[in-house]
């Protein structure tokens, strides 16, 4: 336990605890979007049961290092690109990402409204699934880089559990802002857009700096928000699949 009073372990756990929550954001972005398509009252809880499923999800690739090692060994090699495990698990997340984003937009803006229905609550399973999925996706290239940085598996997962309490306490005011701003929703599923091109590109070795694609995200929320502050009405409203009806009354359309 001599490693407890080591400064440079510290440095260390502060730095990978930063790294999970910046690389968090995407996260929270998808779990967001997900856990605004149940009924209101199940938000919270697909949030939290979310996020604690990833954070376990987290600490097992964590005890898994020496497979998580063998994921950047290739596997076969196509058009003289060597293929890793890393690289289908990194392509087959980044092409879902694009489909679902893509889907979702059209669903926004195109799609039939509803109400509120028994149906819609069996769809709470299906969010809590592809949060998981989407995770291990997410949170691979930083679990490969905490292997990187430090060798003391305790210190990787103390980074994991404070970094998912910091996005369990965001997590509710971040969905809650993104509900209330039609057009910040749109922009958020945007992002989503251009990470999932990110982890494609990513999957065939074209590494794209993650301040790039932070900074463009970063400078549009900006601008919309000097939109925001503009404007005082909402010009746009998109379409919910479950919509509560005035009044508290429920009906299945």
């Amino acid at each position: 336990m001599e490693w407890l009073t080591d400064p440079q372990i510290w440095i260390a756990l502060l730095t990978l605890t930063a790294l999970e929550i910046v690389l968090g954001i995407d996260n929270i972005i998808f779990l967001s979007i997900l856990a605004g398509k149940l009924p209101k009252a199940q938000q919270p809880r697909a949030r939290t049961v979310g996020l604690g499923a990833a954070m376990i999800m987290r600490i097992l690739l964590l005890l898994s290092i020496a497979w998580i090692i063998k994921l950047t060994s290739p596997l076969f090699t196509v058009l003289g690109q060597e293929i890793s495990g890393r690289d289908l698990i990194l392509l087959l997340g980044g092409l879902f990402l694009l489909g679902k984003s893509t889907f979702e937009i059209h669903d926004k803006l195109e799609g039939e409204e509803g109400h509120a229905s028994k149906k819609v609550a069996a769809s709470f399973a299906s969010v809590i699934l592809q949060i998981m999925a989407l995770d291990v996706v997410f949170s691979l290239d930083s679990v490969i880089t905490a292997v990187g940085m430090v060798d003391e598996v305790a210190v990787m997962i103390a980074a994991v559990v404070i970094a998912v309490g910091v996005m369990m306490l965001s997590a509710g005011p971040i969905s809650d802002f993104v509900d209330a701003h039609p057009t910040i929703k749109i922009l958020a599923l945007s992002f989503l857009l251009l990470i999932g091109m990110s982890l494609v590109a990513e999957s065939f070795d074209v590494h794209i700096p993650k301040g790039y694609i932070y900074f463009a995200m970063g400078f549009s929320v900006f601008v919309e928000f000097l939109n925001l502050k503009m404007r005082r009405h909402q010009p746009v409203q998109l379409r919910e699949r479950y919509r509560e009806e005035e009044g508290g009354g429920r009906s299945a359309k």
